[in-house]
């Protein structure tokens, strides 16, 4: 045992070492800091952002989504109490090395010209954005998987992650600024088929009774965890939309959709589970399901009672799905979801992705104004009509959803 222990930490150890030597050899010879100081002076060639945003706007954005991506979800996955700081400090590596792949396989699809990648504040905050649709994968896995399959998973699903998110946002031009479906639905059904894959019967048992795992530590993560959550999302569910109101929009419908949600778990708690009240992991995945519901629908949205509506069905969805469905994934589907990212992301992804899609064939310039340019811009210029957008944004769920498939059963 002493020698398999070794091994593995060396193992650990050269994997870091390569693929760091890997990103570092990468980024002398292409990558760049943008030249560009505004959008304005961004050559056509160069797909700076479909949107344009410029650097002075973006760059408290990309702290406040890093942050998000940092705290909250390293965090998040320690309420596991058989895992706690632990698991903490593998998020944080898969952070520190998917950040810097990201920035690279991104950069080919979005950020190359003249044989050089060129970097700024979009460019991370579209790495964040990925590194967060691997750590929702992970949860679906942590527990059976060790560390160095953790930094291989990353490599793979950072390469599928973006082949997903070019096809849809920039050759099918679907509308998906708070990535319900490149970040929350493809990285739940990402995790959730490596995770069929690896699946071990032995250790059903083991699985529930990590999920149960309460005490004093455990509630101290998932409180602070929420609170930065609560704190930060809206920045990620904003983080590519601009001029005042769309960016209002989405910050307000998701507030209002977590808030709704949150309610919806102090309702449904005591019905399922022998508590007056939930406990902090119930409210950290009500939070987690309201905004990602909102990731699409967020700047479509043009009532605030739409919002809470929305976040108030996926908070009851969602411990429904823990109580009847998850079981149903294990005896059934052999799928184990350690930390039940398919309630708290993949549901809530796809119907946030329904959502938007219904919203779609509302989008007309006496409904939306001036923004609907900004959130539909080939509807706005004439090119492509509402039924037809609505349906590029259906379409883009089942496309999502083989991806995401057929990626996690390769990884895995």
């Amino acid at each position: 045992m002493p020698e398999r222990t070794a091994a593995s930490r060396l193992r650990l150890s050269g994997l870091c070492f390569l693929l760091q030597i890997l990103n570092i050899l990468l980024f002398a010879v292409f990558v760049r800091y943008s030249p560009e100081s505004s959008p304005g002076q961004c050559p056509p060639q160069l797909n700076c952002s479909r949107r344009n945003p410029d650097s002075a706007f973006q760059q408290p954005r990309f702290q406040d989504v890093h942050i998000q991506v940092l705290l909250s979800f390293g965090l998040l996955v320690a309420f596991l109490g058989r895992y706690g700081a632990g698991s903490v400090a593998i998020s944080i590596l898969i952070i520190a090395f998917a950040i810097q792949w990201a920035v690279l396989i991104q950069g080919i699809f979005h950020f190359f010209l003249n044989g050089k990648i060129y970097v700024g504040a979009q460019s991370m905050v579209s790495a964040d954005f990925c590194t967060t649709a691997v750590l929702i994968s992970t949860g679906a896995v942590l527990g059976r998987v060790n560390p160095t399959q953790m930094l291989l998973l990353a490599l793979l699903e950072v390469t599928m992650c973006t082949l997903n998110e070019y096809i849809l946002l920039s050759l099918m031009g679907v509308s998906d600024s708070g990535r319900s479906l490149t970040v929350h639905t493809f990285g739940a059904y990402f995790g959730l088929m490596v995770s069929r894959v690896l699946y071990q019967p032995h250790k059903d048992e083991r699985k529930r009774e990590e999920r149960q795992d309460t005490g004093p530590q455990t509630d101290v993560f998932a409180v602070v965890g929420t609170i930065y959550l609560w704190i930060f999302w809206p920045s990620f569910t904003s983080a590519t939309t601009v001029h005042g109101n769309a960016e209002n929009w989405a910050v307000l419908n998701t507030y209002f959709s977590l808030v709704a949600s949150t309610i919806a778990a102090f309702i449904l708690s005591p019905v399922l589970y022998e508590e007056s009240t939930p406990r902090m992991v119930q409210i950290q995945d009500a939070t987690l399901a309201g905004m990602a519901v909102m990731g699409m629908a967020g700047e479509m949205l043009v009532t605030p009672f739409g919002a809470l509506i929305a976040g108030f069905l996926v908070g009851l969805i969602s411990p429904l799905g823990f109580r009847f469905f998850t079981p149903v994934l294990d005896s059934r589907l052999k799928i184990q979801d350690t930390c039940g990212v398919h309630n708290i992301h993949g549901l809530p992804g796809v119907l946030g992705a329904l959502l938007g899609t219904l919203l779609t064939l509302l989008a007309t310039a006496d409904t939306y104004g001036d923004r609907l340019e900004l959130v539909f811009p080939l509807v706005a210029q004439g090119s492509r009509t509402v039924a037809y957008q609505a349906l590029i944004q259906l379409s883009a769920l089942p496309l999502t959803l083989l991806l995401a498939a057929l990626g996690g059963y390769l990884t895995g």
